[in-house]
Order: structure tokens, then C-alpha cells, then sequence
């Protein structure tokens, strides 16, 4: 048996096209930020397809999980980052659970194609189901064992000239739009389905320039001044206990030459005391806020003695109205935000019983949390209505969709991506708040301890950034924006209604061939 296993291996990593497959997954990476080669998936995905196209179910679903193995091994390599430097583990061990998840993920493209094989009517891969069934499975992705929707192919197309597309089919339905791209473009190439395949091109075409000419919001006149503080607090020292004032002061410091700014924004959890016990030092900074007419929202995080409950949080001090003469901050006062969609492990255990005594990457600091509400009221600074999302939350526009009102001014996300060292994950996060930017059409702030902080317009365009790895203090001036996208009204259709369409074109397609057949 054991030989059988070691000849099976042999032949699986000696097999051209196994290799090919890997590569073109590996690829990927370059086509999300830092690197932004939009235009790559469209070569990518259209060379992979040539290896799998026609493949029996059994081979089409071993070339999709190389592929999705080598998308993802090198798409979410940062990971590798905050197990190895702050998990306790061995080297060898937190490159171990690297490709672990990398290989769970891999799963889901696995899956679709197999789907698109089984399920076709010839029983071999066929692209235009593999379309459809990829579009389910990265819906999958993005809810099983509370969601992994990172690296979705539309996050790709921010700075295509797809990118128009956005307020109307978001980002799920840019995945679609690239999908079919390279199946046509394939399809073309082999001089099949040629009419059906240049339609699909020339729709896009057409559809991209029209929605390129729409404004879908307008500006109300007003703006805003911002000032978003970059403390750039090492992570290996931001919980020792002798830090604890030392960086609360280096907060304020920073602040008090900003206060002239409307709102000034500070991370997630930059104050490193729980607020039960910061109570003085939030009675001063929300005093100093509203004698200089501003106001302060920050990361915090929340010890519920009661309940016995921690919470991941932003609070807002200083200004709540403009009519306010006092600072509007009390404890557990309703003008804030607990977290909802905890990140597994870094936030909370699951089977913690077993989990916590293998290793200190379950014990991580803060790694105890309760989710607070999925729906919950809009921040109010200086009259200002503000969406909040603290961290990996950016990735789920569902959850920002039932938060989003017609009266948001803003949207915000802070986050302390310092577990992620010098790699491109921070990137890849800056490009995800920028499609919910032009998604929602709404500005969007995005304050971060160490980088990367940046203001973003509506469109999704970056206003202005500060360099990662420094002590700064980003000041933009805001304009705000009125009306609603249709995506903000009716994305919510787009996961199911895309799908749909994909599958009727194959539909289409099969009648065609069954046709020509008789």
C-alpha cells in the first residue's frame, strides 16, 4: 500500500500539466495589491482553462484544487506572518497551518470544478458551467465556518476599466464579469461558440462605457475635515503593561495638533486599557475634543462586568452635535460600535477546550471576545452619520448593506494589520475597503496603527495615504455625498440572480449544440 501511495505521488508531481496548473493559480497573487496587474486573470484563468477543459470529473477536480492550492498558498501567504511571529510556534509548524488553510480553501475550486464536469451534459469540463459553479462555491467561501471571502477575482478589477461596474453589480458580480471574459476570450480563441462568445464580449463592452457616463450620487456641497492618527505601535510591546499610558499619551499627543479637524479617527483598540479602567483618561481627551469643537472616534476595547463579556469596540468622544457645549461621552454610553464577525482564533476559539492547551497561538491576547449586534445604529460625530466596520469585518458587504442607511455620511473601518509585518496583506485589505467605497458610493476612511491609512472618495479612488511604518497623522478634507447606488439597494439579489444568468447561457448553449447535432 505504502508503495502503491509513493508511486501514485511520483506520477501526480512528474505530470506537466499538474505543475501548470499550480503555477497559473500562483500567478494570482500579482493581480491583487501591491502589485495590481489587473489585466492578468484574463491570461491567467484563459491559459488554465486549456489544461482542464474536457477533463473527466475526477481529473478537472484535481487540476481545480492545484489550481486553488497555488492561488491561495501565495494570495494568503501573510498569514505565515502573524502565526510565525507572534503564535509561538515553530517555524516549520506555522508554515504547516499556512498550507493547511491554503488547502481547505483550495476546496472550493475544487468543487466547482467537479460540478462543472459532472453535472455538464457530456460529463467533462465544460467552461461556460464552470462560470455558474464558481460563482456558488465563492459564495460558499465567504460563509462556512463564519467566511474566508478574501481574494475574491473582482478585488482584482478596482482599477480596471471594469471598475464602473461596481455601484451596479459589486464586487461578486465583477468576479462574474471576469469569469465570462476569459471563457469567451477562450472560447474564441478555439473558434467555439464563436457568435455566443463575441456577444458576451461586446455586451460588456458596451454595458462598461454606459455605466461609465452614470453618476450614481451627488454632491450634497458640505465637507469635512479628517485627521486620522497612524501611532505605529510595535506589536510585540503594545500590550505590556508599562506601555499601557505611554501610548494612550502618544495618541493624544498626536491629536492635539489636529483638533482644528471635524473628526479625528484613531485605530482599532489604540487605547490600550479597558475602558472600565480608562475612564480618566477618556474624561480628558473627550473634554479636549469638544473645547476645540471636534470630535474623536477610537478603538477600544470593552471589559462587561457583568456579563463577564469582552468586546472589540469603537466609541466616539468630544462633539456628538454641533450644539453640544460638553463632550457627549459617558460609560456604555449608545454611541458606539461592538464588533460582530470576530476573527477565528485571532478573536475567538472555537473548541477552545481542546484548542488552548496545544499551543500559545490559541492564547493570543484578546482572543476571547463576544460579537456585538449585526444591526446596530450608525455612529453620530459632529452630526455626522457614520458607518463603522472594525477590520477583517470590511470583507463582508452583506453585513454593511444591513447597517447602510440613506442618511450615512460615511463609511469607516480601523484595523491593526501590524500582525502582518512588511507583506502584501495590508495591501490586499486597502483594496477591499476601497471596493466597498465605490460599491456604496460613500467616502471611506480607513485608519489603521501602522499602515496602510488612507481617505478614499466615493468611487473608490484613494484621497490621500501615509507611509506604513511611521508615526503620522493623514489630513484630508472630505466631500460628502447624497443618493444610493444600486447596489446599495439591491446587491443583495446579485449572489444568486448572477449565478442564474450563467447557468441559462449554458443552457442556451447545450440547445444550440444538441441542434447542430441532429
Amino acid at each position: 500500500m505504502f508503495s502503491t501511495l509513493i508511486k501514485s505521488l511520483k506520477v501526480f508531481i512528474t505530470a506537466p500539466k499538474n505543475w501548470l496548473s499550480f503555477i497559473a493559480g500562483l500567478s494570482l497573487v500579482f493581480a491583487y495589491a501591491p502589485f495590481s496587474l489587473w489585466w492578468l486573470p484574463f491570461i491567467t484563468i484563459g491559459l488554465w482553462l486549456t489544461i482542464i477543459d474536457n477533463h473527466s470529473p475526477k481529473e478537472a477536480t484535481k487540476h481545480g484544487f492545484i489550481f486553488g492550492f497555488g492561488w491561495f498558498a501565495s494570495g494568503i501567504s501573510w498569514v505565515h506572518v502573524a502565526i510565525d511571529q507572534f503564535g509561538g510556534l515553530p517555524l516549520v509548524v506555522s508554515i504547516l497551518l499556512m498550507v493547511l488553510l491554503s488547502l481547505y480553501l483550495a476546496l472550493f475550486p475544487a468543487l466547482a470544478s467537479y460540478l462543472s464536469a459532472k453535472l455538464s451534459t457530456t460529463k467533462q469540463f465544460n467552461v461556460w458551467l464552470f462560470s455558474a459553479f464558481w460563482l456558488m462555491t465563492e459564495y460558499l467561501r465567504g460563509v462556512l465556518l463564519t467566511g474566508f471571502p478574501w481574494l475574491s477575482l473582482g478585488y482584482t478589477q478596482i482599477d480596471s476599466p471594469l471598475a464602473s461596474l461596481i455601484p451596479v453589480i459589486g464586487e461578486f458580480g465583477l468576479t462574474s464579469i471576469v469569469l465570462l471574459t476569459c471563457v469567451s476570450i477562450f472560447q474564441l480563441v478555439k473558434r467555439k461558440n464563436v457568435y455566443l462568445s463575441a456577444s458576451i464580449l461586446l455586451s460588456t463592452l458596451i454595458i462598461t462605457i454606459f455605466f461609465n457616463q452614470i453618476t450614481w450620487v451627488t454632491p450634497t456641497g458640505k465637507s469635512i475635515k479628517v485627521a486620522l492618527v497612524q501611532g505605529n505601535i510595535k506589536q510585540e510591546i503594545k500590550w505590556a503593561p508599562e506601555q499601557e499610558w505611554p501610548t494612550m499619551l502618544k495618541y493624544l499627543d498626536l491629536t492635539r495638533m489636529n483638533y482644528d479637524a471635524d473628526i479625528i479617527i484613531w485605530p482599532e483598540s489604540a487605547i490600550t486599557a479597558l475602558e472600565p479602567r480608562a475612564q480618566d483618561f477618556l474624561t480628558l481627551a473627550n473634554k479636549s475634543a469638544a473645547l476645540k469643537n471636534s470630535a474623536i472616534i477610537t478603538g477600544i476595547l470593552n471589559y462587561n462586568y457583568d456579563e463577564r463579556e469582552y468586546f472589540n469596540s469603537l466609541i466616539t468622544l468630544g462633539k456628538k452635535h454641533e450644539t453640544d457645549t460638553e463632550g457627549s461621552y459617558e460609560y456604555n454610553h449608545n454611541n458606539r460600535y461592538s464588533k460582530y464577525h470576530l476573527l477565528p482564533i485571532g478573536e475567538f476559539v472555537p473548541f477552545q477546550e481542546w484548542l488552548r492547551p496545544i499551543a500559545p497561538l490559541f492564547n493570543l491576547p484578546q482572543s476571547s471576545f463576544s460579537s456585538g449586534g449585526y444591526i446596530q445604529p450608525n455612529l453620530v460625530a459632529k452630526d455626522i452619520n457614520i458607518l463603522p466596520l472594525i477590520c477583517f469585518e470590511i470583507a463582508f458587504p452583506a453585513q454593511l448593506r444591513a447597517n447602510f442607511q440613506s442618511t450615512t455620511n460615511l463609511l469607516l473601518t480601523v484595523s491593526n494589520d501590524s500582525w502582518f509585518g512588511d507583506s502584501h496583506g495590508p495591501h490586499q485589505h486597502l483594496d477591499i475597503a476601497r471596493m466597498r467605497a465605490a460599491e456604496f458610493g460613500r467616502p471611506l476612511l480607513r485608519s489603521t496603527n501602522n499602515g496602510v491609512t488612507a481617505a478614499i472618495d466615493h468611487t473608490g479612488n484613494i484621497i490621500a495615504t501615509v507611509p506604513q511604518f511611521t508615526e503620522s497623522v493623514l489630513r484630508a478634507e472630505i466631500n460628502l455625498v447624497t443618493g444610493t447606488t444600486p447596489y446599495a439597494n439591491w446587491g443583495q439579489y446579485t449572489q444568486w440572480l448572477i449565478p442564474l444568468l450563467t447557468l441559462l447561457i449554458y443552457l442556451f448553449n447545450a440547445l444550440l449544440y444538441q441542434r447542430k447535432t441532429k
